[in-house]
């Protein structure tokens, strides 16, 4: 009898074995499963996932007409000052120009009144070394008046004193007046210039900031208008019997 049982006993247990082994095998495959897909389909009738009402939707939409409307408001504002400021800054740029204008014709003048001299005759005068002096100390004299005057910079003011670029000390004083002529025309003349480049560079960027501006301030209405929640229909027109506008006649005084 116990050889029996033993017998038994030995027969099923490898069998018990292999089925509590695929069991085991079974349970770990769905648990990977699980552990890879923990997400789970919810149930159709979740409020989570319900659509959204119209009026849902239709706040939403008003919610975002409205921060984009207050956007480009703050845009558009900004776009009106910094219109305001390439203005501000084109009529300042403009009215360098008219003085720089002011200052070349001015010096252009006294240029051709010493053009006129310069077909006169050098005065004679005697070749010493104290007529020598005296030019020189004349030029440098008359280079400091300029100077101080702003009709000559830094740099042509060291020309003078160091008798480079034609200046001359030994020149007679009528002639280094035409020099002085000359170069101070030049001088305003390309301040003329430079001062035009400015404007002509402020007048574009006033011109681009306000049409900036400008297109701002349309989106700005646009979006408004898209705000209101019934806008006002356009205006029909009247298709009925043309009559035409009364027309007050000319009478004649009455007589006396």
């Amino acid at each position: 009898m116990e050889t029996a049982v033993f017998y038994q006993f030995v027969t099923e247990v490898p069998q018990a074995a292999a089925i509590w082994s695929t069991l085991f095998l079974l349970a770990l495959g769905v648990l990977a499963l699980l552990v890879a897909r923990p997400e789970r389909d919810t149930p159709s009738d979740d409020p989570r996932t319900a659509a959204p009402t119209a009026r849902e939707v239709a706040a939403a939409e008003a919610a975002d007409l409205r921060r984009y409307a207050e956007e480009v408001a703050v845009a558009a504002t900004g776009a009106a000052r910094t219109a305001q400021r390439r203005r501000a800054d084109w009529l300042t740029a403009q009215e360098e120009m008219e003085r720089a204008w002011c200052a070349y014709d001015e010096a252009d003048t006294a240029a051709r009144r010493f053009a006129g001299a310069e077909a006169l005759p050098t005065p004679q005068t005697p070749r010493t070394p104290a007529e020598y002096a005296a030019r020189e100390r004349y030029l440098h004299r008359a280079a400091m008046t300029a100077y101080w005057r702003g009709d000559l910079s830094m740099a042509q003011l060291g020309d003078v004193f160091a008798h480079r670029r034609g200046w001359d000390p030994r020149r007679h004083p009528v002639e280094q007046e035409v020099l002085f002529s000359r170069t101070i025309r030049d001088a305003r003349l390309a301040d003329y210039q430079a001062a035009a480049s400015r404007e002509r560079a402020a007048w574009r960027d006033a011109e681009l900031a306000a049409d900036s501006a400008r297109a701002l301030a349309a989106e700005t209405c646009a979006a408004a208008a898209r705000l209101r929640p019934n806008p006002l229909p356009a205006r029909r027109a009247v298709t009925g019997v043309f009559r035409p506008a009364v027309v007050a006649r000319w009478r004649p005084a009455r007589a006396s």
